[in-house]
């Protein structure tokens, strides 16, 4: 899976935004967990990938890390910017 390439992101004053060039016509404003995913699926990854990235960058649970990555997933999906 991978970010779609309509999908723009950029950061500015310390916060995560993404818009689409095409298709999805709002903005998703990022918190870090979701910017960590964001950034990770600029390149082709599976969520196993993800969750390992960020169980070696984040003192958490796996098991909250894992939630949390399919959350980000889901909400992805719901708005058609990820590839499968």
């Amino acid at each position: 899976m991978k970010l779609k390439d309509t999908f723009i992101t950029y950061t500015a004053s310390g916060e995560h935004t993404m818009v689409a060039a095409e298709g999805f016509s709002g903005v998703v404003r990022s918190n870090k967990t979701a910017a960590f995913i964001i950034e990770f699926l600029k390149n082709p990854t599976t969520p196993e990938q993800i969750v390992d990235a960020m169980a070696e960058k984040y003192d958490a649970p796996r098991e909250i890390i894992e939630k949390d990555v399919a959350d980000v997933l889901e909400k992805l999906r719901s708005i058609g910017a990820i590839e499968e």
